[in-house]
């Protein structure tokens, strides 16, 4: 009798959460592609962006360790569903802005409502996949960032230089994602055993690999409440966060960079973007599965990972250290762009929860993880805007953007992923 082939259900359900990273993306990156169009319409002086952009960090920082807590004990597909919902509902309202409060403040609910997505997504990565297969779990989890400002960038500065209005185009999104957030509910299930789509084979496979996975977690866990040393949860909370003032920096400031810095009219932000975000995104899938096959080479997840990591951070500081002396637009655009695909091999860090933590901490510390993250979101705009209200140079921007990658190299270097490295 033949055996039956192993179904590929976790993959399907990867791939919605996927698609909900790219629709996220899209949703934030409205407002960084619009800023330039609604600095003018709300006079809003560089310091007011800054705070506005902002904003949407403060709530989502704010309830990523609530948010985490929650994903434990509800689960990730009702925690993402409503996320979805309430997301797509604040996006639309942010059409109906008058001034730069309301708008904060919509932003800001946007931010409330966007923070249990991706500790929602480590929590599947840890119930679906196994060690093997997580770090490309991640990184498909998060390369829909990249792509969603990549895809975010053209899509919308196409549609407001075609319609002429950037509040009719909030609305078509926040509509397109409260549809998205009903697909997501129909589709995901916590663990492999609640969908009915998962055959013996696959939940086999699963099974079988988190027992083994168990067994090595009781044996290497410290006795700390997250399940693992405090001073490796300290190295991954400095890491991440300097890696998303890099990502945010970008994301937030990069098209005003563009139209400013490198004149670039808004259809041109919109293919620059494109370029930059799209490299990111393959950056991103590049990263987790070169780190995925050195580990079925023989290699040390330990090894891999920061071998991985590692590069990322070099990379990214020589692109910015050399970005002040380029002239040329084009080349310009080439050296974020390269930047962009080292930067998103820091997706890998969403491989560490699942790799660190107990199955039943590892929403909550992935919510931490990206908490501090989401500091980094909150810190970048405003530093960026204060630098630019003093400076008007975006030099210095660069500049700072070099030392972020310093420290994101040396919080990655000091992780602890075995005792050996202690």
């Amino acid at each position: 009798m033949t055996q039956q082939k192993a179904s590929n259900i976790r993959w399907f359900v990867f791939g919605i959460i996927f698609l909900l990273g790219v629709v996220n993306l899209i949703d934030r990156i409205s407002l960084s592609i619009a800023m330039p169009t609604i600095a003018q319409e709300f006079d809003l002086s560089p310091e007011l962006q800054g705070v506005i952009l902002s904003s949407f960090f403060w709530a989502y920082a704010l309830l990523q360790i609530p948010g985490g807590l929650l994903i434990d004990k509800y689960g990730p597909r009702k925690m993402i569903t409503g996320s979805t919902v309430l997301w797509g509902i604040f996006q639309a309202v942010a059409a109906l802005s008058t001034g730069g409060l309301s708008l904060l403040l919509t932003r800001f609910m946007l931010g409330a409502s966007e923070a249990p997505l991706f500790p929602s997504g480590a929590k599947l990565n840890a119930t679906w996949l196994s060690p093997q297969e997580r770090g490309r779990g991640a990184v498909i989890m998060d390369c829909g960032g990249p792509l969603g400002a990549a895809l975010g960038g053209i899509i919308i500065a196409y549609m407001i230089a075609s319609i002429g209005s950037w509040r009719i185009v909030f609305a078509i999104a926040g509509i397109a994602t409260i549809l998205l957030g009903f697909v997501s509910w129909k589709f995901l299930r916590d663990t492999p055993h609640e969908h009915q789509s998962v055959n013996a084979e696959e939940l086999k496979l699963i099974d079988a690999t988190h027992s083994k996975d168990q067994i090595s977690l009781d044996v290497s866990s410290s006795s700390t409440k997250i399940g693992f040393d405090y001073f490796s949860l300290i190295s991954i909370l400095f890491g991440r966060a300097a890696w998303a003032m890099m990502f945010f920096g970008l994301l937030t400031w990069g098209p005003s960079y563009l139209a400013q810095a490198r004149g670039f009219d808004i259809k041109g932000i919109g293919n620059a973007t494109f370029i930059i975000f799209l490299c990111g995104t393959l950056g991103s899938l590049c990263g987790g599965f070169i780190s995925d096959n050195l580990v079925k080479k023989g290699i040390s997840q330990r090894f891999a990972l920061k071998s991985v990591l590692t590069i990322s951070g070099i990379s990214t500081l020589i692109a910015f250290s050399l970005l002040p002396s380029m002239n040329d637009p084009i080349v310009a655009i080439a050296t974020l762009s390269v930047a962009a695909f080292f930067l998103m091999w820091g997706s890998l860090y969403w491989s560490f929860p699942a790799l660190l933590a107990p199955k039943d901490k590892v929403g909550t510390v992935g919510g931490i993880m990206n908490m501090a993250g989401s500091i980094g979101g909150i810190v970048v705009p405003i530093l960026v805007g204060v630098i630019l209200g003093q400076s008007q140079n975006y030099d210095n921007v660069l500049l700072f953007f070099s030392g972020c990658s310093v420290i994101y190299i040396l919080g990655t270097l000091s992780i602890k992923l075995s005792k050996q490295d202690k």
